[in-house]
């Protein structure tokens, strides 16, 4: 019998993603423009996370005794660094082969991680809970954005956190992440974004505070030609980042 929940699975876009899955670990791939944008998002992270749970940065495993939840993981380049500043990872995927490509890269990288191919709602439903939840660039790519966000905040432990990356929807952003990225310079497949999905940030805080969670620091994250690297940036028209906290 079919499942009778609401799904937050958009079909097309694991399809999509799922057809990509050996580019994802290759930096001059089709993936290129992801791997230019872990170093902000890993940064972003570290440092939250050490400034909300007290952690040494310069220790070996600063995140030791943590407990992540990468939804939408990918081919897991958040993962593995999570995991090797010492947290309990799982990385989870709707694409079953995004998922087998990441278990395989892991084991060759020597680092453990807990990958499973599954939903933000059949975790949710399973009482899964974590200190951290990474939900980045996903939202953009699910079938139901509010719903998502609230199975994804069941999972957040009282006093935890969860970063959400996604695209703001503006002509701006319509301009530079779309036409610019897919259709002129090529950084990306063509119809990797849809523009009508993209969530503006207001949106975002509704279903934020739909799943029990507030909003404590927001940041935008731009591009700079000159030195070929993004930085975090006061302008969120575009690319942005928000982290939210659920009270203990």
């Amino acid at each position: 019998m079919p499942d009778p929940r609401p799904s937050t699975i958009d079909a097309g876009e694991v399809e999509r993603f799922s057809a990509l899955s050996a580019e994802w670990w290759n930096p001059n791939g089709k993936f290129r423009p992801l791997h230019k944008f872990n170093p902000i998002r890993l940064g972003y992270i570290r440092d939250q996370v050490a400034q909300r749970f007290g952690r040494d940065t310069h220790a070996a495993r600063p995140f030791e005794g943590l407990r992540i939840l990468d939804i939408g993981c990918g081919g897991g380049l958040l993962c593995e660094p999570m995991a090797r500043l010492g947290a309990d990872v799982v990385g989870a995927d709707a694409s079953a082969t995004n998922i087998e490509v990441a278990k395989i890269h892991a084991a060759e990288s020597g680092v453990t991680i807990d990958y499973r191919a599954t939903t933000a709602e059949d975790l949710a439903d399973a009482g899964e809970k974590f200190d951290i939840i990474l939900n980045m660039e996903v939202v953009e790519h699910v079938a139901d954005v509010e719903l998502f966000v609230k199975k994804c905040g069941e999972m957040v432990k009282p006093g935890g956190i969860m970063f959400v990356a996604t695209i703001n929807r503006t002509f701006k952003a319509l301009g530079l992440a779309i036409v610019g990225a897919e259709y002129v310079l090529r950084w990306l497949p063509r119809g990797t974004h849809q523009y009508g999905k993209l969530v503006r940030p207001e949106e975002l805080d509704k279903a934020l505070v739909g799943a029990g969670l507030a909003t404590i620091d927001r940041t935008g994250v731009i591009y700079n030609p000159l030195a070929d690297r993004w930085q975090k940036s006061r302008d969120m028209d575009v690319n942005y980042m928000v982290l939210a906290e659920k009270a203990a």
